[in-house]
């Protein structure tokens, strides 16, 4: 038997494209790789959240010379989302990433354990997260994490 995955995602081709709220969460996002620490790499990338309020949160990448210990800015807004509003779920995920003074003309993707980070945190929060990957030349939106990670790691899987 075979089974077919299929993937939608939404492109668009500029900012102005975007919903308003959509708009304004991928520019907090942006404006959070100017924080970013990436002495190493020169690689900045900026997340933002919105949650179910309305409270937008921003977070980072923090790099470290005891490589892995750093922490993408993925990971650092989700948990400082959960840690602070466990209350108040995440509904939208906004990540942009520069070297140096550009943005990359594509949309960065989550790495594997951000991805595992983001499916945790739907199916603490019982919903989707809708995901906006910010490039200068397209912005792609996916509906929930499995348009990025289809055959995701779950608590269920635990069972015996």
């Amino acid at each position: 038997m075979k089974k077919r995955i299929e993937i939608e995602i939404e492109e668009y081709y500029s900012l102005e494209e975007l919903a308003d709220k959509d708009r304004e969460l991928v520019q907090k996002a942006m404006a959070a790789t100017d924080f970013a620490y990436a002495p190493y790499s020169g690689f900045m990338v900026g997340a933002g959240v919105r949650l179910k309020s309305g409270k937008i949160l921003t977070g980072n990448n923090r790099e470290n010379a005891a490589f892995p210990s750093g922490s993408c800015a993925e990971d650092t807004v989700i948990s400082y989302a959960g840690a602070n509003y466990p209350d108040d779920p995440i509904v939208t995920l906004a990540i942009s990433a520069k070297t140096g003074d550009s943005f990359t003309l594509y949309p960065v993707s989550p790495c594997g354990n951000c991805r595992q980070i983001i499916a945790e945190e739907e199916d603490r929060s019982k919903q989707e997260i809708k995901i906006i990957l910010y490039g200068k030349d397209k912005i792609e939106i996916v509906k929930g994490i499995s348009g990025l990670l289809p055959l995701r790691f779950s608590k269920d899987r635990l069972k015996g």
